[in-house]
């Protein structure tokens, strides 16, 4: 199932499901947000699909609604740094021994086809291609080996950065978290639809040119680990987002840097999940 927020014609946000071309409001079904969908668990997904199969002929064109991000307001972002150990590498910084730990807020949070709004008090924003989990079942201190009862699905994150406000300090959160800098999405993948989360093809374009390709594969700490090493400092929460980190290849780590300039068309793909693309432009 592929759960989005979206507004239609009456304006208002609404969950859906994207099903053949269409979205299938689920407002009727009682649902006001995504969050309620996944509060209400699998034992919804049933009488889900059987409405949105027999209302799927009669709801808009994908292309005539406009999207949100799939949790326009997530409780919150949790992002994992140098998870990839290409990545590492390229930034000049250790392997990490445990999981290092960022966060970004809910403001910063834009969906598919929003524009980036590049600070004009920064000179050198950054992309970076992620693969992120939505918690469905929230929990404390829970066990790797129940992971994935605590998932309810997957979708893209580009963790935009400036770059000389994350390095000013030893935090980097104030570089992470600009306004716009969060783009997610187009829409969540339930679980049930990915065999292996830990096998999957990450890439970012930018104006048509791949500047990340790797393999989920290939992350440090794996989904299980990094639930189970967060849920035992934080609760984790129905609509948190796990931003697994990014692969080499950021603006950063390039000779020389490669950094973001207004016109330039960003595209996030991970396998399955769609496009999350988005386009720069300057701050006025």
């Amino acid at each position: 199932m592929k759960l989005v927020t979206f507004i239609g014609q009456d304006a208002l946000a609404q969950p859906g499901v994207i099903q053949n071309g269409r979205v299938v409001g689920l407002a009727r079904l009682g649902f006001p947000s995504t969050t309620a969908v996944m509060v209400a668990g699998d034992g919804a997904k049933g009488q889900i699909q059987s409405f949105v199969n027999a209302n799927e002929p009669s709801s808009p064109m994908l292309e005539t609604v406009k999207l949100l991000a799939p949790v326009p307001r997530p409780p919150k972002i949790i992002c994992i740094g140098l998870n990839y150990r290409d990545h590492a590498i390229e930034s000049n910084m250790a392997i990490p021994e445990v999981p290092t730990v960022f966060c970004k807020f809910a403001s910063s949070v834009i969906a598919t086809g929003e524009n980036v709004v590049l600070p004009k008090n920064s000179t050198k924003p950054d992309y970076e291609a992620e693969f992120a989990v939505v918690i469905g079942k929230g929990g404390r201190y829970i066990a790797a080996e129940n992971w994935e009862e605590h998932v309810y699905g997957y979708l893209n994150l580009n963790d935009v950065s400036a770059r000389d406000y994350q390095l000013a300090t030893s935090q980097w959160v104030i570089g992470k978290t600009f306004d716009t800098f969060c783009p997610m999405g187009p829409y969540i993948l339930t679980k049930d639809e990915v065999a292996d989360p830990h096998n999957l093809e990450i890439k970012i374009t930018i104006n048509g040119e791949v500047l990340q390709h790797s393999n989920t594969k290939h992350l440090i700490f794996n989904i299980p680990t990094l639930i189970a090493h967060l849920s035992s400092v934080m609760t984790l929460e129905v609509g948190d987002i796990i931003s697994t980190g990014t692969p080499a290849g950021v603006g950063l780590g390039r000779t020389p840097p490669r950094w973001l300039v207004a016109g330039d068309e960003m595209v996030v793909e991970v396998e399955g999940l769609g496009e999350l693309r988005n386009q720069c432009v300057a701050e006025g």
